[in-house]
């Protein structure tokens, strides 16, 4: 039986990314309500083929939803100051009562392998401990939080020995003082931390809800540590849980984390959806440029040979060789996208008459209609006009109302610099059209 053309293509779109990920550290958070949830199993299935992949995993779990239901059986009051649990002994019990829970149950998913799917038998061994010590809270504004806690520090060595081993290492959300007292602490800030201590190549969140959104409920898909600050800040529009996340994702990168991913956990494969595909599936938070405009390099050439080769073949461009686009490619704009080129344009400027050529305008099929051409367009029309460029044209047989529709109007092939004008092929009869710079 044959595969299906979109697995093949997944897969081989997937691949550079499987490589780039392997012997990497992610450190994965989700809430109480993730374990609850009956599709719980997918995750960790997702998880199970991640550390199969080769990727060094640090789970952190939540407990909110668990805790709260001990508290309503055993008729304890929440009580919460500003946001943050006020912990005190009896409240501590059911924490580590729903902690303990939890912990059994991940650790038991992982430890049998998950039957009747792909993963069956594949046992993972799981270390779980103290590896985070806390200090208390504290009293503040005159409330004390008792057996509430901060992160003091992460033991960094422990984990990374067992990562080490091959174990995937689960987090709770406790830390252990060197007095032996155990504090309740908040998973977001146990997953910022413990990516921050270990300077883990990604921090993921699986959020409760969409995410990221603006206030039209679009998601985002990309946003630099200060927007992400800035919108858990004024984002009255986002539930507790995304503001939360957005700030551990916020104070990860600001710490060294390269790069974090919020994601909706409801969502069947979303990891792997956002893991293994440039367009992902949530939000990154990162300090990195993940998509931009710049000059192209010779490293750039079998990239432009892969975008420009099928519209050749269509028609649509003339045929360039390897040595021409060797020779050329300093004259071409790249725009780069997680280090894969999907877009490219060249400039030929004939100086004499003030007059420029943009040539080589193309968009990798899976970016179009999102207005990078244009981003193209404008931005050698930018650089024409700085070389001291009057007038910009195009020669196209298959796409001049989109060039219309960006300031060109019709001309004849008599307008063209002379030396263009001698290389006119007459039997493709390309329509010319220039555009006047302002």
């Amino acid at each position: 039986m044959e595969a299906p053309s979109s697995f093949v293509e997944f897969f081989r779109l997937s691949a550079p990314y499987i490589h780039a990920h392997r012997g990497r550290t992610f450190v994965v958070m989700f809430g109480g309500e993730a374990v609850v949830d009956r599709d719980f199993p997918k995750v960790i299935h997702d998880v199970a083929l991640l550390h199969a992949l080769g990727v060094r995993l640090v789970l952190v779990h939540g407990s909110r939803p668990q805790i709260e239901k001990r508290l309503r059986d055993r008729k304890i009051k929440s009580r919460f100051h500003m946001g943050t649990r006020v912990t005190d002994r009896a409240t501590m019990a059911c924490v580590e009562d729903a902690v303990g829970n939890i912990r059994g149950r991940i650790e038991g998913l992982l430890s049998m392998g998950l039957p009747n799917s792909p993963m069956a038998h594949a046992r993972v061994r799981v270390a779980s401990g103290n590896f985070v010590f806390a200090r208390p809270w504290g009293v503040r504004s005159g409330v004390d939080y008792q057996l509430t806690g901060s992160v003091r520090r992460i033991d960094v060595d422990a984990i990374k020995t067992r990562l080490d081993a091959s174990d995937i290492v689960l987090l709770s959300p406790l830390g252990y003082s060197p007095t032996g007292e155990v504090f309740n602490l908040s998973s977001h800030e146990v997953a910022s931390a413990a990516a921050s201590a270990l300077q883990a190549d990604k921090l993921i969140a699986l959020v409760e809800g969409k995410g990221a959104v603006d206030r039209r409920n679009r998601l985002i898909p990309q946003l630099s540590p200060a927007d992400a600050t800035e919108l858990a800040k004024d984002g009255k529009h986002l539930n507790a849980d995304t503001v939360k996340h957005l700030e551990a994702a916020a104070r990860a990168c600001r710490e060294g984390v390269r790069r974090a991913h919020l994601v909706d956990r409801r969502q069947d494969g979303a990891i792997l959806q956002e893991l293994f595909t440039r367009e992902g599936r949530g939000t990154l938070v990162t300090s990195e440029e993940y998509e931009g405009l710049r000059p192209a390099k010779l490293d750039d050439i079998p990239a432009l040979l892969a975008l420009l080769g099928p519209l050749e073949e269509q028609g649509f461009l003339v045929r360039r060789t390897r040595e021409t686009l060797e020779h050329e490619v300093d004259r071409f704009l790249v725009i780069e996208r997680d280090k894969m080129v999907i877009g490219c344009a060249a400039l030929d400027p004939f100086e004499a008459e003030q007059m420029a050529e943009l040539y080589c305008l193309a968009v990798h099929p899976s970016y179009r209609e999102s207005g990078r051409g244009e981003q193209l367009v404008e931005q050698i029309a930018e650089v024409a006009h700085k070389r001291g460029i009057k007038k910009l044209f195009v020669l196209t047989t298959q796409t001049s109302h989109f060039f219309r529709e960006r300031g060109f109007v019709p001309a004849k092939p008599a307008e063209l610099p002379e030396a263009r004008l001698a290389r006119y092929d007459k039997k493709r009869k390309s329509k010319v059209l220039i555009r006047t710079l302002a």
